[in-house]
């Protein structure tokens, strides 16, 4: 909930911020390599890059190397919100691991990260 309201400060849900995220560090993506690393249908992320689209924050493009394929990249205002977002992002952290040292801090990360992988390789397999 704090992470939700935190984020609508800046007009965008936590699953826009996720495909931001992805978008701010490879610059451009197909929707199918978006929901790979955000471990989640392809037809959730079609619904979120609609949304995003209409807001001005995404456009999707023809990939040059291959017409068929189109990618996804962020417009102006998309990366227009990245340095503020990703401070709070940080100020978020820090308010939640406050209380941990930093090797407590990269353990239960790298421990979230194995459960996001497992939970997302059961709903895979239909578990």
């Amino acid at each position: 909930m704090i992470f939700s309201e935190n984020l609508s400060e800046f007009g965008i849900t936590p699953g826009q911020y996720g495909v931001l995220a992805c978008l701010w560090k490879h610059e451009t993506l197909t929707p199918k390599e978006i929901a790979n690393i955000l471990r989640v249908e392809n037809s959730t992320i079609s619904g979120v890059l609609d949304r995003m689209q209409k807001r001005g924050l995404i456009d999707r493009i023809l990939d040059p190397n291959n017409r068929r394929s189109i990618r996804v990249k962020p417009t102006a205002a998309g990366m227009a919100i990245k340095e503020p977002v990703q401070k709070r992002i940080e100020e978020l952290n820090d308010m939640v691991f406050k209380e941990f040292t930093p090797q407590e801090r990269e353990e239960v990360l790298n421990l979230l990260t194995r459960i996001g992988k497992v939970c997302a390789d059961d709903l895979k397999e239909g578990k």
